[in-house]
């Protein structure tokens, strides 16, 4: 996952709580799994990635949420270092929630266990929820900054630490902004046609990021298009508050049906709504 924007509203009474719209860039040649309920943890829905075992993206029944982008460090990758993806997947099959020091109890808590052990992890960005806490976290194991609750606002994350002024953040993260202040529930297909965009950025907006320049200009594109590498999917996903339950919305377009056969652009489709208590027993 590399282009992740969303508003957060922890307060809202009635309406919008959450709102993401979200690309998951990879190497083609990586198999996953699109979008579903897990049949080995029914509770969660999510994708999956078939290498490493974990996933990028995905919500549970019980309110839980997790998404990961990578941290663009080329000179720092270790092949030995242990997938990423199983920190979104822990955070979301987790059945702990107490309040007697348990690392899953809640998002903060979590990500302060994850943060003991950072360092052995290529660089990542972690985003942990719980709808019915009404929290949501952050943190970067190339960050200076310890994990953190977020407050309410609009915010992106790329391949660099949260809101980085990158052009395709920037933009997006807008762009998101100027929809929700016109319509505070837009379909889940327009949060997906936000990021399906192609165009570059102009070379003096660029990053310096140790890749080459012809490779930081191909990745600037919110929508990436290589011969090896590109957006393998989008997801939409919106946690709103109606009365006393708070329903979740998740769509997703991808480049593979399951059968890891990849079309480009991707046009397999997947959809999928259902409530959680707003108050945990």
């Amino acid at each position: 996952m590399c282009l992740i924007v969303f508003d957060w509203r922890p307060d809202a009474v009635d309406g919008p709580l959450f709102t993401l719209a979200a690309n998951r860039d990879e190497f083609f040649r990586r198999t996953a799994e699109p979008v579903s309920w897990w049949h080995d943890a029914p509770t969660v829905l999510a994708g999956r990635d078939l290498q490493g075992g974990g996933t990028w993206l995905g919500s549970s029944r019980d309110g839980r949420f997790a998404a990961l982008t990578n941290y663009r460090a080329p000179h720092e990758m270790r092949a030995d270092a242990p997938t990423r993806g199983t920190l979104v997947s822990d955070w979301l099959t987790s059945a702990t929630r107490d309040s007697n020091g348990s690392p899953h109890a809640t998002p903060l808590a979590y990500l302060q266990h994850v943060a003991q052990t950072g360092d052995i992890y290529n660089g990542f960005n972690l985003l942990v929820g719980d709808w019915t806490r009404r929290e949501l976290a952050w943190y970067c194991n190339r960050s200076d900054r310890a994990p953190t609750l977020l407050a309410a606002g609009t915010h992106g994350i790329s391949n660099a630490v949260l809101d980085t002024a990158w052009p395709k953040l920037v933009k997006k993260r807008a762009e998101l902004g100027t929809l929700l202040a016109r319509t505070a529930m837009p379909p889940l297909e327009r949060l997906i046609e936000l990021m399906r965009d192609p165009r570059l950025a102009r070379d003096d907006e660029l990053p310096s990021t140790g890749i080459p320049l012809e490779r930081e200009r191909a990745l600037s594109a919110a929508f990436i298009e290589t011969p090896d590498y590109g957006t393998r999917g989008t997801t939409a996903l919106r946690v709103a508050v109606h009365g006393e339950v708070i329903n979740v919305a998740v769509a997703e377009r991808s480049d593979d049906n399951g059968s890891h056969r990849i079309a480009r652009p991707g046009d397999f489709e997947r959809s999928f709504a259902f409530n959680i208590e707003r108050e945990r027993v």
